[in-house]
């Protein structure tokens, strides 16, 4: 290399990047980049206004957020005790498959794979036989779930303590206040005012500056949109089109309200389907989070709303609230010198707790990708190409829970159990109907545990198990499931009661 291009090189360094918005998305953002930057690399500025609010009403998280908290520095005993939050252990559904059912979705895996085989494939063998018909018996998540217990993973060597899997439940707004000062700390500067103007320069069609109500302008190189579902910079600025989902995932509103703390305090979401979507119930140490999600063609607001407060499980703290959105994303989540996170790159309903996850992998990718000011094509197209990919899968596994469904009892489910579905959503059906294989593909959140969860538990058929299954002996099959099933059992009966631990290690 010539001596003077490695100046050339370091003139092109980014060196301010503005975060439009605060909220989850915003102060996640500016916490990771910070964190991962440092203040001698360049300046990150977030401007949001007190006078907009977020559409944060309580979270629940996939076990992937320990790892965000963990870059950052986190405590998490700290970070439970700042959130008022508890931990998960996976998802109840209930009345899905059909009214009068429930089945639970947990972290983790069930049993163990044996010989190089699937569990799934064995326990199948047994269950098509009459034996061992409960596939949550081998979830030690799903185990303790039923009884609201809760431990980190301990060295228990093979035992299934040594191999718990959780997340949290949380406060997102206390969240994002708890990073705003681990941003802060880090050397973010927060500008508190409403933009009025975003101006773009005459050549290339970048964004240049966004001016406040105030009058004052702020200027960078790197424009990063967590704007929520307004999409100001990606949407009304860029002019980057929005891509409907709602043939597949036809719920396009929610309304939500808090209600007081039950008595026990559960190591779970529940997710109840309802007669045009679903109820969410999310508990956490002061509070608990309620919403119902629904599609506005088969179910009006008023109804909605006198649903879930007539299916409150404990007294409201609040006025109920409405939110309007279109599941889908942005056709590109990075225009120009614009990355789009949070809300405004794409929503899909919160079935599945993967909003943060987006946020989450969002901001790793643009890490992974960081731009200098060439912005250069290949960095931008990679990375929609990624979120693109990412967001299919996701959606792929959420249109299961609707698609795969036995109901039929409203014009609703009628829908859904009749749609056409994505084609590799088809294939995945297929293949489990033929064999109750599951696989995982590529690299997607889901993997085949979570696929083989939901197919079973909302009543979808296999013609035949595995053939594989056959490499070990039925009597030792039974054996050895036998064996599994116990352990998993004990182990439950040696976890607290979440309640209690919380209590004694990260009470609020």
């Amino acid at each position: 290399m010539c001596p003077w291009e490695g100046i050339a090189l370091e003139s092109q360094r980014i060196r301010s990047i503005l975060i439009v918005g605060g909220g989850t998305a915003g102060w996640m953002t500016a916490a990771a980049l910070s964190r991962v930057l440092g203040q001698d690399y360049c300046q990150i500025t977030l401007v949001e206004s007190d006078t907009i609010g977020t559409v944060g009403v309580g979270e629940a998280t996939i076990p992937q957020l320990g790892t965000f908290n963990r870059m950052l520095g986190i405590d998490e005993n700290e970070f439970v005790r700042r959130t008022k939050g508890s931990f998960k252990l996976g998802i109840e559904f209930v009345d899905w498959g059909q009214v009068g059912e429930r089945y639970f979705h947990p972290f983790g895996n069930f049993g163990l794979d044996m010989e190089g085989v699937s569990f799934h494939a064995y326990w199948m063998r047994m269950a098509k036989a009459g034996i061992f018909p409960d596939i949550e018996e081998f979830s030690l998540m799903a185990r303790a779930a039923a009884s609201n217990r809760f431990m980190r993973p301990v060295n228990a060597g093979n035992s299934p303590l040594s191999n718990i899997t959780y997340a949290f439940h949380f406060d997102a707004g206390l969240y994002a206040l708890y990073l705003r000062e681990l941003a802060e700390a880090n050397g973010v500067r927060r500008v508190e005012g409403k933009i009025t103007n975003v101006e773009r320069d005459g050549n290339g069609g970048h964004i240049r500056q966004v001016r406040l109500e105030n009058g004052e302008a702020l200027e960078a190189d790197l424009f990063i949109d967590c704007s929520g579902f307004r999409g100001l910079l990606i949407g009304e600025t860029l002019g980057v089109p929005y891509r409907d989902w709602s043939a597949h995932l036809p719920c396009n509103r929610a309304v939500t309200a808090p209600s007081e703390r039950g008595n026990a305090l559960p190591s779970y979401t529940r997710s109840t389907a309802r007669k045009a979507g679903w109820q969410w119930r999310i508990p956490l140490q002061h509070r608990t989070g309620n919403g119902l999600v629904y599609c506005s063609d088969y179910m009006s607001d008023d109804e909605a709303t006198q649903t879930l407060l007539d299916n409150l499980e404990t007294p409201a703290l609040g006025d109920p609230r409405l939110i309007r959105f279109t599941t889908g994303h942005r056709e590109r989540f990075w225009e120009a010198n614009c990355v789009s996170i949070g809300l405004a790159s794409g929503f899909m309903e919160p079935l599945e707790s993967t909003s943060i996850w987006m946020i989450q992998t969002g901001i790793a990718r643009l890490l992974s990708n960081f731009p200098d000011r060439s912005f250069a094509s290949v960095d931008r197209d990679r990375y929609n190409r990624l979120m693109v990919e990412e967001s299919e899968y996701i959606r792929d596994f959420l249109v299961l829970h609707y698609k795969a469904t036995r109901r039929d009892d409203t014009p609703f489910w009628n829908y859904c159990r009749t749609m056409p579905v994505p084609d590799r959503l088809a294939e995945k059906i297929r293949v489990f109907e033929n064999s109750g294989r599951c696989f995982r593909e590529n690299d997607e959140l889901f993997n085949d545990t979570s696929w083989f969860a939901v197919m079973v538990g909302q009543g979808l058929q296999a013609r035949r198990y595995d053939p594989v299954a056959d490499l070990l002996s039925f009597e030792e099959t039974r054996a050895r499931l036998a064996h599994i099933r116990s352990a998993v059992l004990a182990s439950e009966q040696h976890m607290p009661d979440q309640a209690q631990f919380i209590q004694e290690h990260c009470a609020a």
